[in-house]
């Protein structure tokens, strides 16, 4: 296989609801800026993440769409689908094209459109990440399922309603050194305690919001970039998936992400690293909850301790191991299918040294973890500066 580097990053000026662009203005916007960073005037294939672009917009056969919109035909483009995961897979694709050989550039997207629907149709479109037949047929929503998980975490290991908070203080708090994000605003404990509850004992400012938005990465051989590249390098180090059942009642353990554990677990084997050589990492922060799950499957912390990481303050800029150092989903905003992607250009600016205001000093390693529905699917990828 080859080495693998990215080329060039890309993403709308602004996510939100972005009310007078359509789908296809949307991801056109954030594919230009990576490839006018990336510096290159071709690409050889496309890959475009997206969740539920049909019941959100009624559009389907994105690749096509996007390629042409683009200006692109007839290079071949590909649409990837796995839930809230779908921009991490199109990502492992594009890095499985250029390692393999197939092709030398690849521009790989992401982007969802979300908030053209109402509520109730969004809530609906979302709900089809998770078992239609055996959970959402009977009325539970996401925010449902993962105040299980996050009420089994409570009783099992301590975890606070306190600490649930301080991980949306947190994210706030970076996000708000992030012109791009949907809430670039702070937020308190006591704004989190009193907010809405939305299911308890997860409230309104514990969930990310409903998003439109883009993301888009340019990737090429390493050898290529080192000759191409007038942007510090960054390789990808590792890509690995897995796989866990995709109802809440299938799995042993309601407090555990097993597709997290084993996509880490693999890819920390093919980077040739440890846990301990992780510098930052953006991970899958949906609700509070998601990050304090994520961060144990991935031994970033000790199982039980997630919470207790983000109220200490280890998780935050200066902290051992900042994390969602972009504001996460949680104040970045969360277009599901652009996500991933969005994870991979932040630690690429963390790695150039490019970040501004939330720059992690003397990063060299970074780590994004990407997850559709409960962790029914999760992608994790191993980033590092040449």
């Amino acid at each position: 296989m080859r080495d693998v580097a990215i080329l060039g990053v890309g993403i709308n000026k602004k996510w939100g609801e972005l009310w007078e662009m359509s789908l296809r203005d949307i991801f056109v916007e954030a594919a230009l800026n990576a490839v006018d960073d990336a510096g290159v005037d071709h690409v050889d294939s496309m890959y475009v993440g997206c969740m539920s672009s049909g019941l959100f917009v009624g559009q389907e056969h994105l690749g096509c769409l996007m390629a042409d919109y683009l200006g692109i035909n007839p290079v071949p483009a590909t649409r990837v689908e796995s839930a809230c995961a779908s921009g991490g897979a199109a990502f492992r694709q594009g890095f499985i094209e250029v390692a393999s050989g197939t092709s030398d550039i690849v521009l790989v997207g992401g982007v969802e459109k979300m908030t053209d629907v109402s509520g109730d149709e969004a809530t609906y479109a979302l709900s089809a990440a998770s078992d239609m037949e055996y959970e959402a047929y009977h009325g539970i929503t996401f925010p449902g399922l993962y105040a299980l998980m996050a009420r089994v975490h409570m009783e099992r290991y301590g975890t606070t309603r306190e600490q649930l908070a301080h991980v949306s203080v947190k994210n706030h708090k970076h996000g708000s050194f992030n012109p791009e994000a949907q809430y670039p605003f702070a937020i308190s404990v006591e704004d989190v305690l009193g907010s809405v509850m939305v299911a308890d004992p997860l409230r309104i400012l514990d969930c990310s919001p409903i998003t439109d938005g883009a993301a888009a990465v340019v990737l090429c051989p390493l050898e290529m970039a080192r000759k191409i590249s007038k942007q510090p390098l960054v390789k990808v180090l590792a890509s690995a998936q897995a796989s866990d059942s995709i109802a809440l009642h299938s799995r042993s353990d309601l407090a555990w992400l097993e597709a997290v554990h084993r996509a880490g677990e693999k890819a920390y084997k093919m980077a040739g690293k440890t846990p301990k050589d992780i510098h930052l990492a953006e991970v899958h922060d949906c609700f509070s909850i998601a990050e304090i799950l994520a961060l144990e499957a991935l031994s970033l912390v000790e199982k039980g301790k997630g919470g207790q990481a983000a109220e200490s303050g280890m998780t935050a800029l200066g902290g051992k191991v900042p994390v969602n150092t972009s504001g996460g989903l949680k104040s970045k905003g969360h277009p599901v299918g652009a996500t991933g992607v969005a994870q991979v250009i932040e630690i690429t600016r963390q790695l150039r040294g490019s970040a501004g205001e939330r720059q992690v000093e003397g990063a060299r390693t970074g780590l994004t973890q990407n997850m559709g529905g409960t962790g029914g699917s999760s992608v994790v990828h191993i980033l590092e500066a040449v």
